[in-house]
């Protein structure tokens, strides 16, 4: 596999692990909603960064260009509706962050779950058909500086703050895990 695929394909298994995270937050409400807070605002604030600044952002600003150049039916096709999810998402994100603010946490973890199960989706498609379809439509040189390119994007927005969001998933996804037990 492509080493530009791969980081997407990577980049989707961290924010899978905070889906999870989603899901299992339900558990506070009622029961400790100052610890339900903190969680779902760090959830927040890691799909508006890592999700949508990071991830998203290679997206539409290198990977989807390069495709629509190849082949306009897949423009103004799935590619479309990628980019209409990503919108989609930003305004989920922010509704549920505004209930949140209101302390309606059961509204505000119904949008985050809504939130997921689309997002969950929208990987899927992403995984199981776009990514396959750049692997075909694009030569490896081209794969491989698009590669280069987000390199750049994540220099550009910083790489320490990428790992840092990645590492406060994994260590709610452990603390979670220990949670359950």
């Amino acid at each position: 596999m492509n080493k530009s695929l791969k980081m997407l394909y990577d980049e989707h298994d961290v924010i899978m692990n905070a889906i999870d995270i989603v899901s299992n937050a339900s558990s506070f409400i009622g029961k400790d909603d100052k610890e339900y807070e903190v969680i779902i605002r760090k959830l927040i604030h890691f799909f508006k960064a890592y999700a949508d600044r990071y991830h998203h952002y290679k997206e539409e600003m290198i990977l989807f260009p390069e495709l629509s150049r190849r082949n306009e039916l897949l423009g103004d096709g799935v590619i479309k509706e990628m980019l209409d999810n990503h919108d989609d998402f930003r305004g989920m994100i922010h509704l549920a962050e505004k209930k949140l603010n209101e302390k309606d946490y059961v509204l505000a973890q119904k949008l985050l779950e809504k939130y997921a199960e689309a997002l969950l989706y929208h990987i899927a498609v992403e995984n199981e058909e776009l990514f396959h379809t750049a692997e075909t439509l694009l030569s490896p040189e081209e794969l491989d500086n698009i590669y280069y390119r987000f390199q750049d994007c994540d220099r550009e927005l910083g790489e320490k703050m990428k790992q840092e969001l990645a590492d406060i998933i994994e260590s709610m996804r452990k603390q979670f895990v220990l949670t359950e037990q």
